[in-house]
């Protein structure tokens, strides 16, 4: 095994950590240098902070996109960075960070460094090409100085109290798994006889309690949708439902599927994407249930006009696929999460393509998602955001394409500067025809169409959303489990996972034993498959190969048909629960 370490949070973040009684790191100390340390091979004493700085490879700002070679100086505790010693010099920063504040991993096979200190967030590399033969300082202006930040580094190796965090083998042993005045507000309308709840049972259960702090440094830098979380942080909705979500304002997509212009009918697909983030305002204080294999997820939306279907098709690794469809749009995705915490920050990465087609104009779009943060995770300041580039591409048609920024905030940016997103379509030439942009939470405006208008806002959340889980009403919406569907939906759906009624409903520990108990049932299930060499099979989604080569799962059109002949009833179901 190769452990990672991470030094204990200094200064403000000390006290936050001497509260948690149960914290591995509330026995630390403030201190990370040795009284008498030396670097093996010299004389120089390294109890006296001296400057570190060279070359490191940082992980590009929007993450997924690779690494670029900056030039970093750590100097009383400040670490700051540019493109060359020169910028350094010049005071031409891109940016820098207190790192007493910061929690520090470090992964000595990778040679990788992560510090995370709320509002930001550096991934770093060590250059192999570089690195000096892992620490003989080099005698320059300062007569304390390292050679490099890598070789600075080794003091925190060599601390005697640091956080050790498990391998991801054992991580992965646990299983749970001034916008106009328009908006596209929608109001759901009875369906099947019903009208739809605008309320659920029970507020949001307390999680103050929650070690969370225990939980998360034993898992830095590890995917956290492999660790099993106390049911309190959970909302009482799934992923699969999370999914469709996304639907809420499909409304844009039935005005795309009936505009002429190529370029404007990507503008509304466009937004509509974007529309897909605006839960992610009010909904930073819980999780959603992980799936379990096999557990499945219908909405059947006449006042929307579209159907909606998802299952969980595996579970190493977790992926949740869906399909939806109506006379004006087919949508579809397979998505993986992962979930990866970095000392005050929890990324959610996400990946597969969303999928839309049009068939008026036989268009099919497909994009990639950015990534989610949730800045100060164990506080109560917590907030959340998104960054990185979407790349809209129509398979069908390279007559334009369209780029989306989640613009990622900076921390001396106002509140006014958050949650930026921008994006602009451009023909074949690689030249703008129609510029758009706002803010994911509140709306989007778009001033190069022959009206210049706001086309999207996102629905009024409901007075009480920050006592109900941030839910709007669309979510209020999701688990309600109508008398008329009762009957007629497979056993494995989401609506039935009993820990997650119980959640609901406010019984928070007659959930947690519960939960418990799905989760034991879901172990033994695998194991007896092993054993009898079997392997899951999903029922409704099948995997393939798109026309990029890559894995994907699509619908095998049989839910809906199934549903209606001979009934679920009548079928032979997976036991869950």
């Amino acid at each position: 095994m190769d452990p990672q370490v991470c030094p204990p949070p200094l200064s403000s973040s000390q006290s936050m950590i001497s509260s948690l009684d149960k914290s591995p790191a509330s026995t630390f100390k403030p201190g990370h240098s040795r009284s008498s340390s030396t670097v093996p091979g010299s004389t120089v004493d390294l109890s006296i902070p001296g400057i570190c700085e060279g070359y490191l490879m940082k992980r590009r700002k929007y993450p997924l996109k690779g690494w670029h070679k900056r030039y970093f100086l750590l100097e009383k505790g400040i670490l700051k960075y540019s493109k060359t010693q020169q910028d350094i010099q010049r005071g031409k920063l891109h940016g820098s960070l207190d790192v007493s504040l910061a929690v520090m991993s470090i992964n000595k096979k990778s040679k990788r460094i992560d510090l995370d200190a709320g509002d930001n967030l550096y991934h770093l590399k060590i250059l192999l090409s570089s690195a000096p033969s892992q620490r003989t300082p080099s005698m320059g202006r300062h007569s304390h100085r390292a050679p490099s930040v890598a070789d600075s580094m080794a003091e925190y190796f060599d601390a005697s109290e640091v956080i050790v965090c498990e391998t991801s083998s054992e991580a992965e042993a646990s299983d749970e798994s001034g916008l106009s005045d328009i908006t596209t507000t929608s109001t759901s309308e009875p369906e099947e006889g019903h009208s739809r709840r605008t309320a659920i049972p029970a507020p949001g259960a307390d999680n103050s309690h929650i070690g969370i702090m225990t939980i998360l440094y034993n898992n830095i830098g590890k995917d956290l949708s492999r660790v099993s979380m106390p049911i309190a942080l959970n909302e009482p909705v799934s992923l699969l439902q999370r999914l469709s979500e996304e639907l809420e304002y499909s409304e844009l997509l039935d005005i795309a599927n009936h505009i002429e212009d190529p370029f404007e009918r990507m503008v509304y697909v466009a937004v509509f994407s974007i529309s897909g983030y605006a839960w992610a305002s009010w909904r930073y204080r819980y999780k959603p249930f992980n799936p379990v294999l096999g557990e499945t997820y219908e909405t059947r939306r006449e006042d929307r006009g579209f159907k909606y279907v998802s299952e969980q098709v595996s579970h190493h690794p977790p992926i949740s696929a869906c399909h939806a469809e109506s006379e004006n749009f087919t949508f579809w995705q397979d998505q993986r999460w992962k979930y990866k915490f970095w000392g005050k920050s929890v990324e959610i990465l996400s990946s597969g393509q969303v999928n839309i087609t049009l068939p008026k104009y036989g268009d099919h779009y497909e994009w990639n998602k950015a990534v989610t943060c949730i800045h100060n995770v164990l506080s109560q300041q917590r907030w959340i955001e998104h960054y990185g580039e979407v790349v809209i591409r129509n398979t069908q048609s390279d007559i334009c394409t369209c780029k989306i920024t989640f613009v990622k905030s900076r921390y001396w940016s106002s509140d006014n500067n958050k949650n930026e997103v921008q994006g602009v379509v451009l023909n074949r030439a690689g030249e703008v025809v129609h510029r758009f942009g706002g803010l994911w939470h509140e709306g989007i405006f778009c001033d190069t169409l022959l009206e210049p208008k706001c086309i999207w806002k996102p629905n009024v959340q409901p007075d009480d959303h920050v006592d109900f889980y941030g839910f709007s009403r669309y979510a209020r919406e999701l688990n309600e489990l109508m008398p008329e569907l009762e009957a007629i939906l497979p056993p494995t759906d989401t609506r039935f996972r009993p820990d997650q009624r119980l959640l609901e409903e406010g019984k928070v520990a007659e959930a947690e034993k519960k939960k418990d108990e799905v989760e034991e049932k879901q172990r033994e299930r695998r194991k007896e498959m092993a054993k009898n060499g079997e392997e899951h099979i999903p029922r409704f989604f099948r995997k393939a190969l798109d026309e990029a080569g890559r894995e994907v799962w699509l619908s095998n059109d049989t839910y809906w048909k199934l549903r209606k002949d001979p009934g679920f009833a009548k079928t032979e179901n997976l036991d869950l629960w």
